[in-house]
């Protein structure tokens, strides 16, 4: 039986956990376009709220949209528009229709297109969010479409998922560990999850954060600004 990478689907093909393999796509200038942060991680680890949180913190000062991604139907890009987090011509939905990492990584075209669409109705984009449909520890974002990405987990999976490692984990720009209220409810220990998360990152960062007692996400909207840089600036 094929193995059941934990988001309602299989995989018919095996691959080893700790390797998405080569990126196929490579980099490319930010000049001329807006900074293009991926956010992806497991389901349910909230990565839809960390980009409505975002959009709350940064949107009065920078000029964003956001991109959002789902098997088959709307559903994030729906939560934020309801939400009131951005104007809802800010946000483009993408169906991948198969596993989401296919359109984050492997054809990234549609993604691609969908930006493309938000830097023609609102020129002088500073900030594009691409929020990725829930995926597994292997996920992670073409270079060819992230300028930088964070890796979301959450405590309810358990204080032993850092150490299970992948690259999500171990190769984003930002680790953030999500839902920490709910550390005691679920058993998780937070020392050990914290010091896994640094064992496997060495000196990536990594946030831990309840988006329940700090709703604008204040740590993470800050590493985010210092991403940005000043104007013309690249944050590398």
């Amino acid at each position: 039986m094929p193995p059941d990478h934990g988001h309602g689907h299989t995989h018919e093909v095996d691959f080893d956990p700790a390797s998405a393999g080569p990126d196929p796509h490579a980099a490319v200038s930010r000049l001329g376009r807006p900074f293009r942060l991926g956010i992806g991680g497991p389901v349910g680890s909230g990565k839809t709220a960390l980009t409505a949180a975002l959009c709350r913190a940064l949107g009065a000062e920078v000029r964003l949209a956001v991109v959002t991604n789902d098997i088959y139907t709307t559903e994030d890009a729906d939560f934020l528009r309801s939400a009131g987090v951005l104007d809802p011509d800010r946000v483009e939905a993408v169906q991948t229709g198969a596993c989401p990492h296919t359109a984050i990584r492997d054809d990234i075209t549609a993604n691609l297109d969908a930006v493309e669409r938000l830097e023609h109705r609102h020129p002088g984009l500073e900030l594009v969010i691409v929020e990725s449909g829930g995926d597994n520890l292997t996920a992670v974002f073409s270079r060819g479409l992230a300028d930088d990405q964070i890796f979301v987990v959450d405590v309810a999976g358990g204080d032993k998922v850092p150490r299970k490692g992948g690259p999500g984990v171990t190769t984003a720009d930002l680790l953030v560990i999500n839902k920490v209220d709910l550390a005691e409810r679920v058993g998780a220990d937070m020392a050990v999850m914290l010091a896994d998360a640094h064992r496997m990152r060495g000196e990536l960062p990594v946030i831990a954060q309840s988006l329940t007692e700090t709703p604008n996400a204040p740590d993470v909207s800050a590493w985010v600004r210092a991403r940005l840089g000043g104007p013309g600036q690249d944050p590398r």
